[in-house]
């Protein structure tokens, strides 16, 4: 799992096979303007992003650092909170194949959340807006 977030503002979550920079980068290419500010832990898969973007910061949580200044990645772990809590507390169990299902309603809740100005009837209207279209269906199991 991979979640991009902006302090203040949205999330973008993905499901992502694996860790390593092959996987990760696409992702991050696509979805984060070249002129950002990125701020992450000290994975090693990130270590091009200072290449490649405007700046990039890292905390070092292997050391005891969390903080630095504005550096931090308690938003992205605020937001891993709330999706663990949503998933043991409410759903309790996912499959692999629905992960990216679970992750686009979670990046909805927080995208749309009160904080951002958004109360319960402006987020119902985006809710009825996006499923437009829309029809999620099962096939009957061959037996």
């Amino acid at each position: 799992m991979l979640s991009l977030v902006t302090r203040g503002g949205e999330v973008r979550s993905f499901h992502v096979e694996g860790t390593a920079t092959g996987e990760l980068l696409p992702i991050i290419r696509a979805n984060i303007n070249k002129e950002a500010f990125i701020i992450s832990d000290e994975w090693k898969a990130y270590g091009a992003l200072g290449k490649e973007y405007w700046m990039h910061q890292t905390v070092n949580h292997s050391i005891g650092e969390y903080v630095r200044g504005i550096v931090h990645t308690n938003t992205i772990e605020g937001y891993y909170s709330i999706f663990k809590r949503g998933m043991k507390g409410v759903y309790q169990h996912c499959k692999e194949k629905h992960l990216h299902r679970y992750l686009a309603e979670f990046d909805f809740r927080y995208s749309n959340r009160v904080a951002l100005g958004i109360n319960d009837v402006a987020r119902a209207d985006r809710a009825l807006k996006g499923i437009v279209g829309k029809r999620l269906t099962y096939q009957t199991p061959h037996i």
